[in-house]
């Protein structure tokens, strides 16, 4: 293997402690090696980073194993002021690239790879973008478990023999909730009750809406059903708690979620969810299929592109009637990428009218195709305007 540095440092993490090798010598020469092992606590963390930066040593990588990395990297990035390279790498990488001998350590192994240059880095943004992706993720997951917790509400209404879901669309609406609670409160409703509980136009469907809550709850349900309500309320206050602030998490990346909500289709919350994903700062994919790969969409999931009679949309239906729905949503949230890729790259917003001399091109080239065959039948056609 050539080497490409004089000075290189691998780490290999566990949850209980590092072992650190860090390689020096001159280029093309014999390496000296010297290994050291650390503990995981914030202090001896903080000393395997003052002896990097003892050594000189400017460039490190560590395996990506569990969440164990998180606290190294975030410590060893503050080092030389942030003028350090580190890399994340993927161990399966790294067990491919062959030579490694029978007794040789982890770390050593990483820091001779690092070396001759055949590491490559996992995706790992700025502090700033992970931080705001712990947030994003995390809102993601306590809908996810307000979602479960609906469920699990609606689970035990039908299997009390209350089918309220069967006429009333979101029985956590205005008027379902008026309902359930009621029912935890008097453990059953008639006429009069529930018209004071519905709303709008669910009054029209009362006598349906009647026989499928025609029942009793018992002390048990009652109680069950109330501890479940309390529940979901919990967390839908901190999902408000969450969202309560969105402006001020925002403030670092308006000009990005700006750019992205110019796209139909996409509101203010996928913008900060897409951008919590990929970053703001496009230079780690090196073009726009780079990053379609490392988001698993190459070659080339999602919500539709909004108004039907945009480019987006009209594609997208377009590649539904010819490949079916599931690859016209993997093929849009491709393209919607590498639309992204490009806003971010050139700090643009996303114009329309950019795809209207597309369009009219392909419809003169369909045009021209449609000609020829009639000509070869025969036909002599005349294009008017």
């Amino acid at each position: 293997m050539k080497d490409l540095l004089e000075i290189s440092c691998g780490l290999d993490v566990h949850k209980e402690k590092i072992a650190a090798c860090i390689l020096t010598g001159p280029l093309g020469k014999p390496t000296h090696s010297e290994i050291r092992e650390f503990t995981t606590p914030i202090p001896d963390m903080i000393a395997l980073r003052d002896w990097i930066i003892s050594q000189n040593c400017h460039h490190v990588a560590m395996e990506s194993t569990g969440i164990y990395w998180m606290p190294v990297y975030e410590i060893l990035e503050e080092a030389f002021s942030g003028n350090i390279t580190l890399l994340v790498v993927n161990a399966r990488h790294m067990k491919n690239v062959p030579g490694k001998k029978t007794d040789m350590r982890d770390s050593e192994w990483i820091s001779t790879l690092l070396r001759a240059g055949l590491l490559n880095g996992s995706f790992i943004p700025e502090k700033t973008i992970r931080e705001f992706r712990d947030l994003n993720r995390y809102r993601k997951s306590v809908i996810r478990d307000i979602t479960s917790q609906k469920n699990r509400v609606e689970k035990f209404l039908q299997s009390s023999g209350f089918r309220l879901s069967s006429f009333i669309s979101d029985i956590f609406g205005a008027s379902g909730r008026n309902i359930i609670l009621h029912l935890i409160e008097h453990d059953q409703i008639d006429r009069p009750a529930l018209n004071s509980c519905l709303k709008t136009k669910t009054r029209n469907r009362i006598d349906e809406i009647l026989m499928s809550v025609n029942g009793t709850l018992s002390e048990h349900q009652k109680a069950f059903l109330k501890i479940l309500m309390d529940h979901y309320d919990s967390l839908k206050e901190h999902l408000a708690e969450i969202e309560k602030n969105p402006e001020a998490d925002m403030i670092p990346f308006a000009l990005q979620v700006e750019q992205l909500s110019s796209i139909y289709g996409i509101s203010t919350t996928a913008s900060c969810a897409i951008i919590a994903e990929i970053g703001i700062d496009m230079k780690p994919f090196r073009t726009a299929e780079h990053i379609c790969s490392w988001a698993g969409l190459c070659p080339g999931n999602n919500e539709s592109a909004g108004k039907r009679n945009t480019y987006l949309s009209a594609w997208y239906w377009r590649i539904k009637q010819k490949k079916g729905a599931k690859k016209a949503i993997v093929a849009l949230a491709r393209k919607l990428l590498v639309i992204i890729y490009t806003m971010l790259k050139q700090g643009t917003l996303f114009d329309e009218s950019c795809f209207e001399a597309r369009r009219k091109n392909c419809e003169q080239k369909q045009l021209s195709r449609y000609i020829r065959e009639l000509e070869k039948h025969g036909y002599h056609v005349e294009v008017q305007a």
